[in-house]
């Protein structure tokens, strides 16, 4: 039998916001200790009453702009009742009938580079529960997250394959980022998934039954669990075996999927509207105040790039791939001023290049770069006049990334300068020709990729520093006498 694949993702967000989502705890928890961000309001005592943070309302209503949903003026906070020890009011405070974002959609590549649409159900807003330690027999509870602001982000059933989810949850890390929402760092958990799969018989158009994989924390999880559920509940069904409805967790360690709970149904939350909280009006005002200073998104960014700048798809997309690394390219490239010959090629080049190159090796981020965008257009410019070659350019732009200083006084004081004069150039293209008979020899019978030793050997003499095309001039002009 041949089946395809029905999938559905629900992608938790957390907020980089500076609060919680009702009360005034800071919300940067990680790596502080356990228990130490928390009041009566997180930790549900008695009395204590919720208040919206503000900004992550406005955080929500970005992310549900950029995923092209409908934002809802009207909107309530529920509760959702279910009990585990890291949630310390019994109840998680949540969206559920009227929520701040319906619809919607978000556009991937899959694996053929052809356009997918990915349509969103809704994005609605809660705060999180606490976390859990297991050690040996016993549990731990820090409950520093508990109510930190999160977003979660509920597909429909558009998604075919473990690529096509790889994709999906790639591209809204890249769009919470370039929001400057979220950090979308999956290993600190600030963005985590979930999975909802089963299988279609292509012969009949019956789906399966749905299975959930929980908790998922890296892309590598995504994909991998999903393979795998792919395949496991396709034996089952060949075999003649019936699938149930459960959750699974994945283990990483044996690259399984592992039964966790029967999963209960929307009923089970018992969801009614939050009596502490009234329902949430938003002013259409500030939803469109909201909506203007949205920033350029990544593929309206990208298709720019290739209309304006005349770069190629695949340098495009790695140039838009990073809100930040965008930013100090259009930084460079409004650098060049009346510069015609440093186009936004050229500098394209450079920072995928050999920028690149530099940020991997020392360890640092794109923001931590010392280089001024002036100073990479004069190093590059310096290049186009001949002044220096590649191999100092790019010896120059090591020194720049290190000590940020400017491309000329580095040249100077290196002795980088490219040698053009012909007179010393043709005083060494002698010499090389009177030290390498046999190359020479070679050359004037005929053998054309000689040359390029000998060029090579100019190299050598001027430490790098002669003008290739010039070297290759001079030696061919004394191989002629």
């Amino acid at each position: 039998m041949t089946y395809q694949p029905i999938i559905g993702m629900e992608v938790h967000v957390e907020l980089n916001t500076h609060s919680k989502m009702f009360c005034g705890c800071n919300a940067d928890f990680f790596g502080v200790p356990p228990n130490t961000r928390v009041c009566p309001v997180c930790l549900g005592m008695p009395g204590a009453l919720p208040v919206i943070n503000q900004r992550a309302i406005e955080y929500t209503l970005m992310i549900g702009l950029a995923l092209n949903c409908e934002i809802q003026p009207h909107n309530v906070f529920a509760r959702k009742n279910y009990f585990y020890p890291d949630l310390p009011k019994g109840y998680q405070i949540s969206q559920y009938e009227l929520p701040l974002c319906l619809g919607g959609y978000v556009d991937i590549e899959t694996g053929d580079g052809q356009p997918k649409r990915i349509r969103i159900r809704r994005v609605h807003l809660e705060e999180d529960t606490g976390k859990l330690v297991h050690v040996n027999n016993y549990s731990l509870v820090d409950l520093n997250r508990a109510g930190v602001p999160l977003v979660e982000i509920v597909t429909e059933a558009d998604i075919h394959s473990a690529e096509e989810a790889y994709a999906y949850v790639s591209k809204l890390r890249q769009l919470v980022r370039y929001l400057g929402v979220s950090s979308g760092d999956m290993e600190k958990g600030a963005m985590r998934c979930e999975v909802n799969l089963s299988l279609m018989d292509m012969a009949t158009g019956k789906w399966g039954t749905k299975v959930e994989i929980k908790n998922l924390n890296s892309f590598r999880s995504v994909r991998n669990s999903i393979a795998y559920e792919i395949e496991r509940q396709a034996k089952v069904l060949s075999g003649g075996g019936v699938i149930e409805q459960v959750t699974m967790g994945w283990d990483e360690n044996r690259s399984i999927t592992v039964l966790q709970r029967a999963k209960e149904g929307d009923t089970g939350y018992r969801y009614f509207p939050e009596p502490d909280l009234p329902p949430l009006d938003l002013d259409p005002a500030w939803i469109e105040q909201v909506s203007i200073s949205l920033p350029e998104l990544p593929d309206p960014k990208l298709a720019r790039y290739v209309s304006d700048y005349g770069l190629s798809q695949k340098e495009a997309k790695i140039l838009s791939e990073d809100r930040a690394i965008a930013a100090y390219y259009e930084s460079v490239v409004a650098a060049t001023g009346d510069k015609t010959t440093v186009t936004p090629k050229l500098i394209s080049n450079w920072v995928s290049g050999e920028l690149f190159r530099l940020l991997g090796e020392r360890g640092v981020e794109i923001g931590e770069v010392k280089i001024k965008p002036e100073d990479l257009v004069a190093l590059i410019e310096l290049v186009n006049s001949n002044a220096i070659n590649q191999p100092a350019a790019k010896q120059t732009l090591g020194v720049m990334f290190d000590t940020g200083r400017p491309p000329l006084a580095i040249i100077e004081e290196l002795g980088l300068r490219q040698i053009s004069d012909a007179g010393e150039l043709t005083a060494v293209a002698q010499q090389v020709i009177a030290d390498n008979p046999d190359p020479v020899a070679q050359f004037r019978a005929g053998k054309e990729a000689t040359l390029k030793f000998l060029v090579g050997q100019v190299m050598k003499a001027t430490r790098g520093k002669a003008n290739p095309q010039l070297a290759e001039q001079a030696l061919r002009e004394q191989l002629q006498q």
